[in-house]
Formats: C-alpha cells, structure tokens, sequence
C-alpha cells in the first residue's frame, strides 16, 4: 500500500473517501468542456482527445486513491503527463501555429524539465514535479493576453488555480493533526476547474479565429 495522504489511515479500499469521491471533478470538467465544444460548434478530434484525458485523470487518480498501489500510481500519473504534453502541443499548433519542428522543441523541453525535478520529488510532498506545469501556464497565459481577444485572462486564472491547487496538495500531511481529512481533496476539486479553463481557452480562440474568418465581430 502507499500511503501518500493524511485521509488514508488503513489499507483499506474506501480509507480515501473525499479524495476518491472528489475527482467526480474531472468527469464534470471532462462533460463540460465537450458540451462546451458542441455548443461552440468546436466539437473537434483535438477537443475530444483533452476531454478523454481529462476523464482519464479523474479515473486514474481515482484508481490510486482507492487501491494505493504501484499500478494504480501509475494509472493516476501517466494521464496526467498525457495530458500536459498533449495540451502543449495542441495550443502550439492552434494558438501558436508553431511549426511541428517547434512544437516538438517545447514538449522536449518540458519533459526535460520535469525529468530536473525528479531527485527533489520527496520534497513539499511531492508538488514540487508540478512547479514545469506551473510555468508553463504562466508562459501559455502571457501568450495568450498578448494574442488574443477573448478569454484573454483565462490561462492566467488557471495559473493561479494551480499555484492555490499546489498549496492545498502541499499542507495536506502538515494539517493531519488539526483536520484528519486533509486538504489533498481540494487539489481534485480546483484542477477539475483549472483542466476545464485550459479547455475553454483553446475553444475561445477557435471561435475568435472563426468570427475573424467570416468578418464578424
């Protein structure tokens, strides 16, 4: 068993109910943002696959916090990495418009950087692997503020969703003492959100993109 969370005091299947239950989230934000798609009549192959990995991370993390074993770790990691390299690449050839060479520099780049932040990954509980995500919706929403009309602050909210998410997953083993539920639910519940902004940003600037196209405003 890997006991990683202040909820979690015994092997059993439901020892994490808030932090099992919790990531509903990413279901909720996976429905949303293709029903978002489909009203905007953005319903597209790239939309789909984020959303599927949105649903993917729910699922996993969901697995992990329920049986806590090394296979059900990496049910709830790998479609979080998924999702972030799929997401870089995805923004860089729609918002971007990136060459593919590019676009393979910046995945490379980031995977380089959270391969950095390996030997220190038993430190602040492990969130300091998240600080490259960080980053890089600092560096995603500077770009978008700069290039776009709609929406403009949207990957500058889910940076500081994030940076709130992190704390939350960061004290959560320091306040067992004071609240034996811990905070790690709350990390579920703000990046349901944050997944569902980063979504919404790309389908703000594809209908931006259209309304420009056809000469409406």
């Amino acid at each position: 068993m890997i006991d990683l969370y202040c909820e979690r005091i015994d092997p059993g299947l439901w020892a994490e109910p808030l932090n099992a239950v919790t990531n509903l989230a990413f279901l909720v934000a996976a429905l949303a943002a293709w029903l978002q798609a489909r009203r905007l009549n953005a319903a597209t192959f790239e939309i789909g696959l984020l959303s599927g990995l949105i649903a993917a991370i729910g699922i996993g993390s969901g697995l992990f916090h329920t049986f806590a074993t090394t296979w059900a770790f990496v049910a709830d990691v790998t479609p979080i990495l998924l999702y972030q390299i799929t997401y870089l690449g995805i923004y860089s050839r729609r918002v971007m418009r990136l060459p593919v060479l590019y676009r393979l520099a910046l995945v490379a780049l980031f995977l380089i950087a959270g391969l950095l932040t390996l030997p220190f990954r038993d430190l602040l509980s492990g969130s300091l692997s998240y600080i490259p995500a960080l980053l890089l919706l600092l560096a995603l929403g500077a770009y978008h503020y700069s290039s776009t009309d709609r929406g403009r602050t949207l990957l500058f909210w889910s940076a500081a969703i994030l940076l709130t998410s992190l704390t939350f997953r960061t004290m959560d083993l320091a306040v067992c003492a004071q609240l034996p539920i811990g905070t790690h639910f709350l990390w579920h519940l703000l990046n349901g959100l944050l997944l569902y902004l980063t979504v919404y940003a790309l389908l703000v600037h594809t209908g931006q993109r259209h309304a420009t196209f056809t000469g409406r405003t």
